[in-house]
């Protein structure tokens, strides 16, 4: 992405809100995901022409698009970024830094697997929990669960054939009751793995049970008058409720649930999700969908529901909404809140669809900018004509012939809606004897396309058939012989009343007689017609100056196209008397022309 194409498209539309942003490269792959406090200052650093930094230079050359999405506070981006970056791992997270590490707490991926807690995040395996944005509560959260479930801290390689040679020796943390020895065989695998699903739950955010705990163990010593060891477990409670797991915790008692909201201008309409999860939001989308007249929001938005929890597999029994709809599944709860937690999430998703939809506004109002009128006119013809492919080159053809004598036919070829006229061609017809329009197109066709496949040069979107729906036919069994009906679009214009044809269907289109790809029809057209009556004019001219009736003595260029004009042909000047002659050419030249194709001149 260049700093011209930043500036056209998210520069007047990223907001400054805290959130998080995406560099999506190829294939929708994201490259990197970043937090920001202000995500417009931000992303706009990315963009620096003075810009020094190598790797930095090389994601912003191979994003093609930026994503982002808004939440509530910095600390909100924080931990959504941490989620974002373990769903995706982008490439470009390893090698690039914010300036700035945080606290994870990880359980390694090993034989008897310790947890602890680090600030640098590796693709080994390893399962980790966080960020944190305190190494303080992080260590309260780390000491209470190896107190509460005896996690080694050891750094043996305890791998099962080691254990039961009998390699290792117990340490003084198994001797003050910190860790079972599973280094002696005390404690199974098994065992230890079952005690480290618990860990997960409790780093998961499911600490209900723990928490009654730390609240007895706290309330006792209270009793006792031991307010230092009371005071401890207070901050290990102030750990737990502050605790997040993945992402933005709302909060503790949420649990599974889905958050949608709705946007609309007069053509689209605009959907955000939010997928959460234990509390915690682990996917956001925006998607623009296309409006019918008749559909309302309620309608939109239960299409977009469907399609977005099918797609990304939700099974929440709970969706948070804007407004009430009817849904399918009776047994999901539908809540449009008011205050509270889930008015933020709803509040949240209201935020993203509005900066979404100005970010698309936007785009397309550059878009339009952008578009040349060749552009536009050939999508509008690509429309009318219903094609697959703009047609960036298009062919037209035409025949000419003069009563049956010098058949001649034209190709004329436009460029992004221009005359090419390098690429015009003009074709003696050569297997078509007497007046026959329907053959001469179709041999000219084939001639014309039989050589550009020989020769590997590029076809043409569209082919124009000056002429109806017998012009058109003669060209389809060309286009047909040389396998190209799936490749090319083949239309006829017939000049009466401007009708276009399709190949095998008897009504004809009629475009709106103003409309600007109509104008081009025609004039490509009228440029076939013009280049083949030009051509035909010439062949004629050379005939006639070739022509056996120059070497009469006497007789001029004029006096001879008088007489092919009105006879047709020698043969038929041969056959006429004189006074046949003589009402075209004149008394004294009809003498001259009779006595020399006779066998004799007069004197």
């Amino acid at each position: 992405m260049t700093i011209k194409e930043f500036r056209e498209h998210y520069s007047q539309v990223i907001p400054h809100q805290p959130g998080i942003y995406k560099f999506i490269g190829e294939d929708d792959n994201v490259l990197y995901v970043g937090k920001a406090k202000d995500l417009k200052k931000r992303v706009t650093s990315y963009f620096n022409k003075n810009q020094k930094i190598y790797k930095v230079k090389l994601l912003v050359r191979n994003a093609i698009k930026i994503d982002y999405t808004v939440v509530h506070s910095e600390q909100d981006a924080l931990l959504l970024e941490s989620t974002l970056i373990k769903r995706y791992q982008p490439r470009y997270n390893v090698m690039l830094k914010d300036g700035k590490s945080y606290v994870y707490i990880r359980i390694r991926k090993e034989h008897f697997p310790r947890v602890e807690f680090t600030r640098k995040v590796v693709r080994d395996g390893s399962i980790y929990f966080g960020p944190y944005t305190s190494k303080h509560r992080a260590n309260i959260l780390l000491e209470l669960i190896k107190k509460l479930f005896k996690i080694r801290t050891c750094k043996l390689n305890l791998n099962p054939k080691d254990i039961e040679k009998g390699k290792f020796k117990v340490c003084l943390e198994y001797h003050i009751k910190n860790c079972l020895a599973p280094c002696i065989g005390l404690q199974t695998e098994e065992e230890y793995d079952l005690m480290i699903e618990q860990v997960k739950n409790v780093l998961k955010g499911h600490f209900k049970p723990v928490k009654e705990y730390i609240l007895f163990q706290m309330n006792n010593y209270a009793e006792k008058l031991e307010f230092e060891k009371a005071q401890e477990y207070k901050d290990k409670l102030i750990a737990f409720e502050d605790y997040q797991a993945k992402s933005t915790v709302v909060s503790t008692k949420i649990k599974d649930l889905d958050v949608f909201n709705i946007d609309m201008d007069d053509d689209y309409a605009y959907v955000n999700y939010l997928k959460v999860v234990n509390g915690s939001i682990i996917l956001a989308e925006t998607v623009k969908l296309d409006k019918n007249l008749d559909e309302d929001k309620s309608d939109i938005l239960r299409f977009a529901i469907d399609n977005l929890r099918a797609k990304y597999h939700s099974v929440a029994k709970e969706l948070v909404l804007p407004f009430r709809i009817k849904v399918v599944d009776e047994d999901i709860k539908i809540t449009v809140p008011r205050i509270g937690d889930k008015m933020h999430l709803l509040e949240m998703s209201r935020k993203n669809v509005k900066y979404f939809m100005l970010q698309e506004q936007k785009s397309a109002i550059e878009r339009k900018k952008k578009v040349s009128s060749a552009e536009r006119i050939l999508t509008t013809l690509k429309s009318d004509l219903q094609m697959e492919k703009i047609p960036f080159q298009i062919e037209c053809f035409d025949n000419s012939n003069f009563q049956g004598s010098f058949p001649v036919a034209s190709c004329v070829v436009f460029k992004n809606a221009k005359p090419s006229k390098k690429d015009y061609r003009h074709f003696n017809i050569k297997t078509v004897e007497g007046i026959n329009d329907f053959a001469s197109m179709e041999e000219i066709i084939y001639r014309r396309y039989s050589r550009l496949l020989k020769e590997n040069e590029p076809l043409p979107q569209l082919i124009i058939i000056d002429g109806g729906k017998g012009q058109l036919s003669s060209a389809m069994k060309s286009i047909e012989k040389l396998g190209l009906k799936d490749k090319i679009t083949v239309v006829g214009i017939a000049k009466k009343l401007e009708e276009i044809f399709f190949p095998g269907d008897s009504i004809p289109l009629y475009i709106n007689k103003k409309s600007e790809s109509l104008k081009l029809i025609q004039q490509l057209r009228n440029e076939a017609h013009r280049f083949a009556i030009t051509f035909h004019r010439n062949q004629r001219s050379k005939d006639f100056t070739t022509s056996s009736l120059k070497d009469i003595n006497g007789v001029g260029d004029k006096s001879v196209i008088k007489l092919l004009k009105h006879f047709k042909s020698v043969e038929n000047i041969k056959k006429a008397g004189k006074e046949e002659l003589s009402i075209v050419v004149g008394k004294v030249m009809a003498e001259k022309v009779y006595g020399y194709l006779n066998g004799y001149e007069e004197e």
